[in-house]
């Protein structure tokens, strides 16, 4: 569906995207994030014909983008991050003159629009002028214009930025029921959390280069064997220190009263086995799990670029 290789492009000596590889595939919602300056925006600007990169190549469905510009129009459906000011303007109005951009007109254009307006939500509000709508709405509205030549792939900049929380779920729900029918789409979102319960996919891009990408389900595993394991003992903390230290998952150590925090890179057999071995040797432990984690964390921990110092354990704990 989309590729992108080696995509580059500067602001005089600064340099946005710096060698941006990125694979997306048919079907897909990509959440796309990274910090500010990271070079979001100038990749969906690329990709909606907004901008033009310095060198690099960017496929959708085939097409060369950067041989084809042209063609572009048609392949994107693109949604900003802000609407735009559309005065005097009513809702059918705004949407039959888009339509007409990309050479629909008649009964053909006034059906297809119906019918997006439909689809948003906003079927009753056809004869509302735009610039009276909600923030919601106008969202919504916006998504509708940028179905209506029906683009291969759908890029939202930041689409929910703004939106208190029920125009939230309903505009989270609607992209949802987009993708389930078959949209491909690549939404770039501040809130994580959000992004993890919808997409299928995700991207994390920093100082112009993707650091990491996978499915939601590889992501997510990633987080949850990248937090530390957390080890509560009431007795023996000697005898569960020596054992800990002698395990080869076991990387650093940490104590906190009476919580001992491990970075752990076994799976959760390897857990289990650690969890006997400390019982074997008689340690009371009194809790034993992983320290649940998320999207957000792991966002951190992949674009933190501070030194940070591990406390590793050489003593006996102060109780």
């Amino acid at each position: 569906m989309l590729k992108i290789e080696n995509l580059k492009k500067a602001y005089g000596k600064h340099p946005a995207l710096d060698g941006l590889n990125l694979t997306i595939k048919t079907g897909a919602l990509f959440g796309f994030v990274g910090p500010n300056g990271a070079g979001k925006t100038t990749t969906i600007k690329i990709l909606a014909g907004l901008m033009r990169p310095d060198s690099g190549t960017v496929i959708i469905n085939g097409v060369d983008a950067g041989r084809e510009y042209r063609k572009l129009k048609g392949l994107v459906g693109y949604v900003p991050d802000s609407f735009g000011v559309y005065d005097n303007l009513k809702v059918w109005e705004y949407m039959e003159f888009f339509a007409s951009c990309y050479g629909l007109d008649g009964l053909m254009a006034r059906r297809r629009c119906m019918a997006l307006l439909e689809q948003a939500g906003l079927g009753d509000r056809a004869d509302f002028f735009v610039d009276a709508l909600s923030r919601g709405m106008q969202q919504r509205l916006c998504l509708a214009r940028a179905l209506i030549h029906d683009p291969a792939i759908l890029v939202m900049d930041e689409p929910s930025s703004g939106l208190d929380p029920r125009s939230r779920t309903e505009f989270k729900e609607l992209v949802q029921e987009l993708n389930e029918q078959g949209k491909t789409i690549l939404i770039s979102s501040h809130v994580l959390s959000e992004l993890a319960q919808m997409c299928t996919d995700i991207g994390v891009i920093e100082q112009g280069r993707m650091v990491m990408e996978g499915s939601m389900k590889e992501i997510m595993e990633r987080v949850d064997h990248s937090n530390p394991l957390l080890i509560t003992v009431r007795s023996d903390m000697d005898r569960a220190m020596a054992i800990l230290r002698s395990h080869s998952c076991v990387r650093t150590i940490s104590i906190k009263n009476d919580c001992i925090s491990i970075s752990f890179t076994g799976d959760s057999q390897d857990e289990a086995q650690l969890l006997q071995q400390l019982v074997d040797a008689e340690v009371q432990v009194t809790s034993f799990y992983r320290q649940q984690g998320n999207l957000e964390s792991l966002f951190m921990e992949i674009t933190d670029h501070e030194d940070k110092e591990v406390l590793l354990y050489e003593g006996k704990p102060d109780l």
